[in-house]
């Protein structure tokens, strides 16, 4: 879905009542961006995992700090799911296999059948980790009663094995898990298979990527927690990498949808981190993803967990505080997903472009606010219209929260201080950004610039 066709006009200060029914209908700020702002969605739950609307219903399952249980929520929304009620549809044994720490469950929704993959330790030996799986035919994954264990997912190894997703594509269904593979000198590398069915796979697992950049190894050598976007002709699977503190980051591999998916050559490791800590926004650690699309049907959402501090006292996996956070997946002209940074509490969250360069986004590049063509950036192009005396609004960086757009000297800047306070004014398909101290007196686009003088109209996605 590319951005630059959701388009939409926003209310400025003028009430409802005083435009006719077709301007009545124009979106909001929140229909714009199409993802609960919600912050975080659910508290301490990590590794979480949100189905695809299922019958009118998104459920979630994650870890839970005890790491002793399998929980699944639902509601008919996504903001729904934070005040819906928990069900618990697997305890740990108190001895033996799988009573040690639980961890990662998926649900996924298989022929007409509930599927949760998890991992499990023992419980003479809690990270003896391997993958599992349970299934029910019940219509509703919290009824407790329909559960069932199917058993382990046997691989290749014998060794420490977690995190495993499923996904279809050309009329085959392949598992993708993380796991350590004998004499390869890192904790967790992944690999894919094909499946035989929604419980054990075909043929040997295919090594499609192994922690070896900077990003990968700190604190340990870890690639894990994979997840599945297939869209525009390709498939994208992210995952996480590093040590489960600040430094845990987004990675992303990519193939062409009609490539072996079975071949590693098939797979590209972007270089760099797609998402990482924002000491700006207040999140660190931001990992271990899904992905689920908003109630539009069109709006795709990354599901991720991230903690609001930097500094753990002890081992961070047992730091409760890994927050279920949800946010908007952006999508770039050549059909690649932008991920952004991991955005801090507020409002919905806007991209604007003027209406003669609708192509083009205003972006801040330092302190100076720029109309350019869209690159693979995407936070400096984000922003919100935060309330300011008067009914007017500021408009603030995303990025950067503390720095808000400043009229200066006549120039127009992104600064910390006091803003300056805009009114939004509806002209056809969008807004006129007028000046709330001077009405004579608009943001405008000049040359690739915003600058102040008569009215530009802008487009807001």
């Amino acid at each position: 879905m590319n951005t630059v066709s959701r388009r939409a006009v926003l209310l400025g200060s003028v009430g409802l009542a005083a435009f006719p029914a077709q301007a009545r209908q124009a979106r909001t700020d929140a229909q714009i961006y199409g993802v609960t702002t919600a912050d975080p969605l659910i508290e301490q739950r990590a590794d979480p995992f949100i189905t695809h609307r299922h019958r009118g219903r998104y459920y979630f399952t994650g870890s839970v700090p005890e790491y002793d249980r399998v929980v699944v929520r639902g509601a008919t929304t996504i903001a729904g799911l934070a005040t819906a009620a928990e069900s618990v549809v697997w305890r740990r044994p108190a001895t033996g296999r799988m009573g040690g720490h639980i961890w990662a469950p998926e649900l996924h929704r298989i022929d007409g059948r509930w599927y949760i993959y998890f991992a499990a330790g023992d419980s003479d030996d809690v990270f003896r980790i391997r993958m599992y799986v349970l299934e029910s035919a019940l219509a509703d994954p919290t009824d407790p009663a329909g559960w069932t264990l199917k058993g382990q997912i046997a691989t290749e190894w014998d060794s420490f094995s977690l995190d495993a997703t499923t996904f279809a594509h050309r009329g085959r269904r392949y598992l993708v898990w993380a796991q350590s593979e004998p004499e390869i000198a890192v904790n967790t590398s992944l690999y894919i298979a094909e499946m035989s069915s929604p419980w054990a796979l075909r043929g040997k697992p295919t090594r499609i990527a192994t922690p070896t950049r900077s990003w990968e190894v700190q604190g340990f050598k870890v690639n894990e927690g994979p997840a599945v976007l297939i869209r525009h002709g390709r498939v994208f699977l992210t995952f996480s990498a590093s040590a489960t503190d600040a430094r845990y980051c987004l990675g992303l591999l990519t193939a062409d949808a009609r490539a072996d998916l079975l071949s590693p050559a098939s797979w590209t490791k972007n270089p760099d981190p797609v998402l990482v800590t924002r000491p700006e926004t207040d999140r660190y650690g931001p990992g271990h993803n899904s992905f689920t699309v908003a109630e539009d049907g069109v709006t795709d959402v990354l599901v991720y967990h991230a903690r609001d501090y930097r500094d753990i006292s002890g081992d961070p996996l047992y730091d409760p505080n890994r927050h279920t956070r949800v946010q908007r997946v952006y999508w770039h002209p050549d059909g690649t997903p932008l991920f952004g940074v991991p955005v801090g509490a507020g409002g919905p969250i806007l991209r604007l472009s003027p209406a003669d360069a609708p192509s083009r986004f205003v972006r801040h590049d330092g302190a100076t606010l720029v109309v350019r063509p869209p690159d693979h950036g995407l936070a400096d192009t984000q922003f919100r219209f935060v309330p300011a005396a008067g009914g007017a609004e500021a408009i603030q960086s995303v990025d950067f929260p503390d720095r808000h757009v400043r009229v200066v000297d006549g120039a127009v800047r992104l600064e910390t201080g006091p803003p300056t306070p805009v009114r939004r004014i509806r002209q056809g398909s969008g807004v006129r950004l007028q000046l709330a101290e001077d009405a004579t007196r608009y943001l405008r686009h000049r040359d690739g610039t915003v600058v102040i003088g008569d009215a530009s109209v802008f487009l807001l996605s």
